[in-house]
């Protein structure tokens, strides 16, 4: 996987790149401004974008848009520590394909990537009831009518967890579990809903109410 990286903050960028390197993930280009970051994904091959939103002189935003108007089609992720819903539902709508945290786990995004570049769309778990709303609003939303009689006891209870957006490691230590037992809850989930990932998930979980439930 080659990976543009257009972030503004230098000590951000140097982290992120050894993080995605150590995992096989190749930083092909890592610069500081939309400008320049706007001219590398037209000159260089690149599999994916990382885009940062809050950025001098040209937002990120504004260099999404303006990316696609200049006919570049590979997947662009924003990673912001933006949680505002216009920042979300914008992107979305100007051609993003996932929305993620900068405060996330270097594992969760890693699967995000590797998700997005199978043609999913990924967004923060814990954004999933901003994504709900945004989903029903644009009359797109029959996740919410899948049924959730198929999944037991157990299932239910992880799949709240992953609507607050808690990683695999957290719900396991708050249900005294494995990150592999809960790992294979999640793949069952997602098969039994009928959906890709967990953030489809989570809006069903939002959608359904089952959010408002406590574990007993």
């Amino acid at each position: 996987m080659r990976v543009l990286l257009i972030d503004d903050h230098a000590l951000f960028r140097a982290g992120l790149e050894g993080l995605l390197e150590r995992r096989s993930i190749h930083v092909v280009g890592s610069v500081g401004s939309g400008e320049e970051g706007l001219r590398l994904a037209m000159e260089l091959k690149i599999d994916i974008i990382l885009l940062d939103m809050r950025m001098p002189h040209m937002e990120g935003g504004e260099v999404l848009k303006m990316i696609r108007r200049n006919g570049v089609t590979a997947p662009i992720v924003m990673l912001t520590t933006s949680r505002e819903e216009p920042d979300l539902v914008n992107t979305l709508r100007n051609g993003a394909n996932g929305y993620l945290l900068k405060d996330m786990e270097p594992d969760e995004l890693v699967d995000a990537l590797h998700e997005i570049m199978r043609g999913g769309m990924v967004v923060a778990p814990d954004l999933a009831g901003i994504l709900a709303r945004v989903i029903k609003g644009d009359e797109r939303g029959t996740l919410h009518n899948t049924p959730l009689s198929e999944l037991t006891p157990r299932e239910q209870q992880i799949l709240r967890h992953l609507a607050e957006g808690q990683s695999n490691k957290v719900i396991g230590r708050e249900l005294g579990i494995s990150d592999g037992t809960v790992k294979l809850h999640v793949k069952a989930i997602l098969r039994k809903l009928g959906v890709h990932s967990r953030v489809e998930a989570a809006v069903i979980a939002v959608e359904q109410g089952l959010c408002k439930h406590t574990d007993s």
